[in-house]
């Protein structure tokens, strides 16, 4: 098979094209290169850089017989919270109709399996030990609305269309398959710690008061390549079934690991043991966010094997090779 990823420069989009290739799946990218890197591609993969609100372009990627693509990996998106409540209109534009542009060119040429990728932003501040598929969703961003808006684009398009299809919700990914595929950008918890030490500042903490353990916020991990892994398990399960499977699931570890443990594991990765500097809580940051994992296990035979220790420092011989 011939798996389109969108997207596929990114961050997680090239350790998913290096996993499907090592799974022995053929990968096409398909990127605008506003965030992604052209040299995470490996040399062999075809790049066509364009956006998923250029229907026209879409349409000839996906019609070129030369190599017919039998299902796509979707993970292009814009994809900061903050800046989603900026910017929604953007976030609207760029998540809701890109996908709904690239679905209408999915279902003109044909392609019969659909990954969406997801969110954990899609529940909001959920009040449960453990966040299952069926925790009511109450997104509180409008980036956390797009995604969840997305799923039922998925959904309905997969029952209209024939289509089979999944819709991943990720929770915090960190690490690196290799120190080149380490995330270059300064946007989740990890990168902004190592940002903050090497520049001889204290870490922050927003908020210590939390009804947890030791007070910080408690957050599941999970490791990039992992998360690769469930993309290929995800796509190998569509590949097979026949139209009409719909899948929903969840990619932690169901582990939930504090704030103020993953600082303690950084300094202790990167020698710099610098204490960190607690503030105010940060409006709509959910105490405790942890996912149950079942799902994706009893339907895949998926589950993580990497620990937040080597998160980390895969992490840092990224950051460290800049």
């Amino acid at each position: 098979m011939t798996w389109l990823i969108t997207g596929g420069a990114g961050y997680i989009g090239a350790h998913v094209v290096h996993a499907l290739r090592a799974a022995g799946e053929q990968a096409l990218v398909y990127d605008d290169l506003s965030t992604g890197v052209a040299e995470r591609v490996p040399s062999d993969v075809e790049l066509v850089v364009g956006s998923t609100l250029d229907r026209e372009l879409l349409g000839r990627t996906l019609a070129d017989r030369s190599r017919p693509v039998t299902g796509v990996i979707h993970l292009a998106a814009k994809k900061q919270v903050g800046e989603s409540v900026e910017q929604p209109l953007h976030y609207y534009r760029e998540n809701v109709e890109g996908l709904r542009t690239l679905l209408d060119a999915v279902t003109a040429a044909g392609v019969h399996s659909f990954v969406f990728s997801s969110s954990a932003a899609v529940y909001g501040m959920p009040d449960v030990e453990l966040v299952t598929e069926d925790t009511p969703c109450a997104p509180m961003s409008p980036y956390g609305e797009t995604k969840l808006a997305g799923e039922w684009l998925v959904r309905a398009t997969g029952r209209a269309a024939g289509l089979a299809t999944a819709s991943l919700r990720y929770f915090n990914v960190a690490g690196a398959a290799s120190p080149e595929l380490a995330d270059t950008g300064v946007f989740n918890i990890v990168p902004m710690v190592f940002e903050r030490l090497t520049a001889g500042d204290a870490p922050r903490i927003f908020g210590a008061d939390y009804p947890t353990p030791d007070g910080t916020c408690v957050r599941d991990y999970i490791h990039v390549a992992d998360l690769a892994e469930a993309h290929v398990a995800t796509a190998q399960r569509l590949a097979g079934a026949g139209p009409g499977l719909d899948l929903t699931l969840n990619i932690g570890r169901g582990v939930g690991v504090s704030v103020r443990e993953l600082i303690d594991v950084i300094a202790e990765e990167t020698g710099y043991d610098v204490a960190p500097l607690v503030t105010g809580r940060r409006p709509g940051d959910p105490a405790r966010v942890v996912a149950s994992a079942d799902r994706i296990g009893a339907e895949l035979g998926w589950a993580a094997k990497r620990d937040v220790r080597e998160m980390v420092r895969s992490a840092w011989a990224g950051w460290e090779r800049g």
